[in-house]
């Protein structure tokens, strides 16, 4: 395993993130397949990984009790435990959760007496309104739960532009001990990912890197980038590449990876075995794979936009249609959405706009949506297609 110094502490630089467990076949978001956490946590703990990522809201906020209970079968010192304070989901200043009463419920989810590592999460330009509020004091509270030892190591999360970032460590920066950050190849430009680690480089921040491989949409490519990379790499998944480039920079302390089974999170271990930081030419590759990948709507299934649609629509799960939509076989993707219930379709939306609010990415998911219905629209339905390749399977037949 790769370890990174932190404070001279040696931390994996293979996280276990805690946002994308594996589920209960037909089960709902919060139905965490515990057996498989399990086994995929004391996989992770046998082969070198110290630490593991969770927060408040993940899993339908389930997720902090199913780490917890994989963690609490192995003595405390051999792991580090992250969590979070989901300032980002505060929408109504009034309505504001006690931050005392939710780390109280951490703790107790998460079965331990402290965290090693807390986080303020999604720092971006709307949340930071929260964050730096004297008056709920936020912040604050968590510096003095540091100083009463209930945290080891405090830092923050964040989505914003690097202008919201200065705006946020002019405050607190004498505080804030590491950063996590979205961070891969793609938005590296797409994202300014490299202004933002220039920026941490400067300061003296060490960098967490979130979303390595996008959700998984770096996983996974068309087949002629994939066989360009398999070219220069035969041994190397597709995901590998992306933490391979990640190697290669000298402020990446920590990287999490949000694993759904043991296949994945074997071979990411594999991965981060020994350093093997990609050369000038394999970068090179890596950027013109990216400029392809450009045209996507960049969603991550964070599902932040999710909790204040009112239509109740799974927007990423749209969004990822609507990438096919532009770059994969349409006909697979009529047929998905008109299994979809007519509340659930993308013309459901009623361009409130609360989800581009929510959004991370700052996508403007009513206009997508829109977009999307009007490709729809013009497609074939698919009885239609049915009966296209009925009619010339039978012209065919008749010669």
């Amino acid at each position: 395993m790769i370890y990174r110094d932190f404070q001279g502490e040696k931390l994996s630089m293979l996280g276990f993130g805690a946002m994308r467990l594996p589920l209960i076949p037909s089960g709902g978001e919060g139905d965490i397949d515990q057996a498989q956490v399990n086994a995929m946590t004391d996989y992770a703990i046998a082969h070198g990984v110290n630490y593991f990522d969770t927060a408040y809201p993940y899993h339908a906020s389930r997720s902090e009790i199913a780490i917890g209970t994989a963690l609490s079968r192995h003595p405390r010192e051999c792991f580090n435990l992250a969590d979070k304070f989901p300032g980002h989901q505060i929408y109504d200043r009034s309505k504001a959760p006690d931050p005392a009463e939710v780390f109280a419920d951490q703790l107790k989810k998460c079965g331990v007496e402290y965290f090693d590592f807390y986080l303020m999460h999604n720092v971006n330009e709307k949340s930071i309104k929260s964050y730096l509020d004297k008056d709920l004091g936020i912040v604050d509270f968590f510096i003095r739960q540091k100083e009463l030892g209930k945290i080891r190591h405090l830092g923050f999360s964040c989505h914003g532009g690097v202008e919201n970032i200065k705006q946020f460590l002019d405050v607190y920066g004498e505080h804030m001990e590491f950063c996590q950050i979205q961070l891969n190849y793609l938005d590296w430009s797409l994202q300014n990912a490299e202004g933002k680690y220039r920026l941490f480089e400067e300061r003296g921040i060490p960098v967490w890197v979130m979303e390595p491989v996008r959700g998984g949409k770096l996983a996974k490519l068309d087949e002629q980038s994939e066989s360009l990379l398999r070219s220069m790499r035969p041994d190397h998944s597709t995901a590998a590449w992306g933490f391979r480039w990640l190697q290669g920079l000298p402020n990446v302390t920590m990287v999490l990876s949000g694993m759904s089974n043991l296949e994945q999170m074997i071979d990411n271990v594999g991965t981060f075995e020994a350093p093997q930081p990609l050369s000038a030419d394999e970068c090179d590759a890596l950027y013109g794979i990216a400029e392809k990948l450009k045209d996507s709507v960049p969603c991550t299934g964070c599902r932040y936009c999710c909790k204040g649609c009112p239509q109740g629509l799974n927007i990423p799960m749209l969004l990822s249609l609507y990438n096919d939509l532009k770059v994969a076989d349409s006909m697979n993707v009529v047929i998905r959405v008109e299994a979809l219930d007519a509340t659930e379709r993308p013309e459901a939306c009623i361009g409130c706009g609360q989800c581009s609010t929510a959004c991370p990415q700052s996508i403007d998911v009513p206009a997508v949506m829109r977009d999307f219905s009007k490709r729809l629209a013009e497609l074939p339905s698919w009885d239609e297609i049915c009966r296209r390749r009925e009619a010339a399977a039978n012209a065919e037949k008749n010669g």
